[in-house]
């Protein structure tokens, strides 16, 4: 596969807003010298409640131009590891499995870079492509996946490759999958968790009893990690803009501690963040979807990370 930017010459500083990941000048975003390269797709062909996250992507974006971009928890600006921004992935719309071929195609052709991947979707069926294409080239890993559904059905709706079956698909690959925010499974799905090996669960109402449940979780990760963040497993109370906004769910800075003991205990391969559904009229979701991402390149890539 073969991508060439255009040619990077901006126009007076005084009228140019960048439309990339953070809206970072060319210094800070060219591929060439980019850690991070963040892909979006924008597709939602096999949501099953409300549709509207083919427009997640994009939103997040628009949201990141408007973030500060100093850390102050890390007292760093993570950006000046470079975050490069690729155009929108345009989707299939004749079948969901060429979708994420395309998606597996283009990780694989960032990571052959030796760049960091940052999949923003888009439904939580794509997060089988970066793990696909992470699989053929580093080995075996594990998945953490921060979710309120466990997405562990063998077919939904007709398809192996609905949002609903993306953490089936992934343990069929033989990977160690840790999920933490769980509160709405199927009983086909109770049945496999019970079975399965290599399939851990934190259920939300566990850790909400325990908080420990989640360090317990934790635990069970090896080395290295690909994450995957749905953002249902958000409080809806804090995250409304999802497709299926259960009750229950983390918190803010719930989330931060866990994605921090990732950055700082594990080599990451990559993470996505999937699942935004924009309400019109409200920027708050899109604006904590983006400052989610950032802060997962700054545990990752910037202080306390590995670089």
């Amino acid at each position: 596969m073969h991508y060439e930017p255009e040619e990077e010459i901006p126009p007076p500083r005084a009228l140019w807003m960048p439309q990339n990941f953070g809206g970072l000048p060319p210094e800070f975003s060219r591929f060439a010298s980019a850690r991070a390269v963040v892909l979006p797709v924008p597709y939602d062909l096999t949501t099953s409640y409300l549709a509207g996250t083919r427009f997640g992507p994009q939103a997040i974006i628009d949201a990141s131009t408007h973030l500060e971009l100093y850390d102050e928890e890390l007292q760093c600006e993570p950006y000046r590891v470079g975050i490069h921004t690729l155009p929108p992935l345009e989707p299939s719309a004749a079948s969901p499995q060429e979708t994420i071929e395309r998606v597996e195609e283009v990780i694989a052709w960032i990571v052959e870079h030796e760049k960091f991947p940052v999949l923003l979707g888009g439904e939580h069926s794509l997060t089988l492509a970066p793990v696909r294409a992470l699989l053929k080239k580093f080995g075996s890993f594990s998945v953490l996946q921060l979710d309120a559904h466990s997405d562990l059905r063998e077919s939904f709706q007709g398809t192996p490759f609905n949002h609903a079956c993306v953490g089936r698909r992934m343990h069929e690959l033989g990977l160690n999958l840790v999920q933490i925010g769980i509160r709405a499974i199927s009983p086909e799905e109770a049945d496999f968790i019970k079975s399965a090996k290599n399939v851990h669960v934190c259920f939300d109402y566990e850790l909400h009893s325990d908080p420990s449940r989640i360090d317990r979780a934790l635990e069970k990760l090896r080395d290295p990690v690909y994450v995957t963040l749905d953002l249902d497993v958000f409080d809806p109370a804090l995250m409304p803009a999802v497709g299926t906004p259960e009750p229950g769910g983390l918190d803010w800075y719930t989330v931060l501690k866990i994605l921090r003991y990732v950055g700082k205990k594990h080599r990451v391969l990559g993470f996505d963040v999937v699942e935004l559904c924009p309400i019109a009229g409200m920027v708050g979701p899109n604006f904590l979807a983006a400052k989610l991402v950032y802060k997962m390149l700054s545990y990752v890539l910037a202080k306390g990370g590995q670089r």
